[in-house]
């Protein structure tokens, strides 16, 4: 019996395979069930997970740019050789800061700590490149003990910038005054070392005052080594054409908020074409430096660009 149904199984057999694979090749020509489906919710996983990680990126950036970094004070160190440094100047130490803005988010903690941290350089000079208030002079009252803290055998030198003229210049000016800066405003004052000297040249506002090289440089031998304090950077344009041997400024907080790529978002008026750090100006090649500043302004925020204190050493060309 078994027999006779061979024949008649091999050919069902080979009907249902046949069948089979007909209905395999069909099926293959329509997306998986529910294939649609997932790849539309892969994609709205895949936006929502992109958001949520967009979202908490910019919250941690914008937590660090508020919180963390304005606090992170950059210790910047330069050695510079000048051919007319008297030898009784070689190795002299100077140390800028700039762009404190007073009562724009400002913390006493933090101030103390920025004048304890220049006292520690033990500078020869200490030199400041303006914007000491945001603009009332009022707010600058109760940091008044810190400032004065600071000593320096050479002196302290400052300059006022823009924001110090937003509101009473002259109360700044002898605020300063009263924590043992001198405060030069198209003047210069002689420093004396062993019978030899050296000039400090400050001048007045680019923005809102009038800046004069040459009455700043009145009464300066022209062979006199001679280091310029001025609040806006680009104004070494001007200046690189005097006698001066070497510019410090500041003004461009080193742009403030800076992004990879980008670089800085915003620069003000004054300080376009010189930011941050070391250039060459002229056809002297007087050396400028900019400094980022202390403090903040319009934004409590830094990022990418810490706040910064420069420490120099000027070494004489003939050592």
């Amino acid at each position: 019996m078994k027999k006779n149904q061979q024949p008649h199984d091999a050919a069902f057999q080979e009907e249902l395979s046949l069948a089979q694979n007909e209905f395999k090749e069909q099926a293959s020509s329509y997306p998986p069930r529910g294939s649609m489906n997932s790849e539309a919710m892969t994609r709205r996983q895949f936006l929502k997970r992109s958001g949520a990680t967009l979202l908490g990126t910019g919250i941690l950036a914008g937590g660090y740019a508020w919180l963390w970094e304005p606090r992170q004070l950059d210790v910047t160190y330069h050695t510079l050789r000048f051919e007319r440094l008297p030898a009784a100047f070689d190795g002299m130490k100077v140390v800028q800061f700039s762009d404190v803005h007073l009562g724009f988010y400002s913390n006493e903690a933090y101030i103390k700590r920025i004048m304890e941290r220049i006292q520690q350089e033990k500078p020869d000079m200490i030199c400041f490149t303006g914007d000491i208030v945001d603009g009332e002079a009022e707010p600058m009252r109760a940091y008044m003990p810190y400032l004065y803290s600071l000593q320096a055998p050479m002196g302290k030198f400052a300059v006022l910038g823009n924001h110090d003229f937003w509101g009473q210049p002259d109360k700044v000016m002898q605020m300063l005054g009263d924590c043992g800066f001198k405060v030069l405003v198209n003047a210069n004052h002689i420093v004396k070392s062993q019978g030899h000297s050296i000039a400090i040249v400050g001048l007045d506002d680019q923005l809102l005052g009038t800046p004069d090289p040459d009455k700043g440089l009145q009464g300066i031998p022209e062979d006199m080594f001679t280091l310029l304090l001025m609040h806006e950077p680009d104004y070494a344009d001007v200046t690189a054409d005097y006698s001066f041997d070497i510019q410090l400024s500041g003004h461009s907080h080193g742009g403030q908020v800076r992004l990879p790529l980008l670089g800085a978002l915003m620069l003000p008026l004054g300080s376009k074409r010189y930011i941050k750090g070391m250039y060459k100006v002229g056809p002297r090649s007087m050396p400028l430096y900019v400094n980022r500043g202390i403090g903040e302004t319009h934004l409590p925020l830094r990022f990418m660009c810490k706040p910064e204190l420069t420490v120099f050493t000027l070494r004489t060309s003939h050592t």
